[in-house]
């Protein structure tokens, strides 16, 4: 596993020589560490802009659109009345940064789709599963055959379940996008054309 994550390091290393302004091995896993529950668009785009690096939401969004990266969850936020907002994996950072250094090597659209793909439709549905499963537990918990104090402890116990879940799908993710890396570099010596409407 150690070899595995020097890999991926030494391909970022390398993918951050060829694009200026993209972020290192290092910075990378500071930034997840900061981010555990996840990251909003704003503090996405502000991270590359504040590198010199041309991102923005709609670039963002596209991105998404594509299959380049995941869809943020809605997360609601503490108290009354605050309403939610949507959440990105932390390691999205890190995708963006790999799609970046991509297109810095003319790789095609086509190219880089192709080699963050592998597993994606798999981590989707192990991701919308456990999503779904917990709502029905948190509908079966309303019920009106719970007394109050069972009612808490089951609804502790669902929010542990979700925190898991959570962190189940951001490991999973992070194994994916080892692979994901592995894939760009070797494609990384065949490519012709050019990713640039992907900006």
């Amino acid at each position: 596993m150690k070899r595995s994550s020097d890999m991926v390091g030494a391909e970022t290393q390398v993918a951050a020589m060829h694009a200026p302004g993209l972020l290192d091995e290092d910075e990378l896993v500071d930034i997840e560490g900061r981010y555990p529950k996840g990251i909003s668009s704003r503090e996405i785009v502000d991270l590359f802009a504040s590198r010199g690096v041309r991102f923005s939401e709609a670039t963002l969004r596209k991105y998404v659109q594509l299959g380049l990266l995941p869809r943020s969850v809605r997360v609601g936020r503490k108290g009354k009345h605050c309403g939610s907002r949507g959440l990105y994996p932390a390691g999205v950072v890190r995708r963006v940064n790999q799609v970046k250094s991509m297109m810095a090597r003319n790789l095609t659209i086509e190219d880089i789709q192709r080699s963050f793909v592998q597993f994606k439709e798999e981590i989707e549905g192990v991701s919308k599963g456990l999503r779904d499963l917990i709502a029905s537990f948190e509908r079966e918990a309303k019920g009106p055959t719970l007394s109050p104090q069972r009612r808490q402890e089951i609804e502790r116990e669902i929010e542990a379940a979700k925190n898991s879940a959570g962190e189940l799908v951001r490991r999973i993710s992070g194994l994916e996008a080892s692979f994901s890396s592995q894939a760009a570099a070797a494609a990384a010596g065949t490519a012709a054309g050019g990713g640039s409407d992907l900006y």
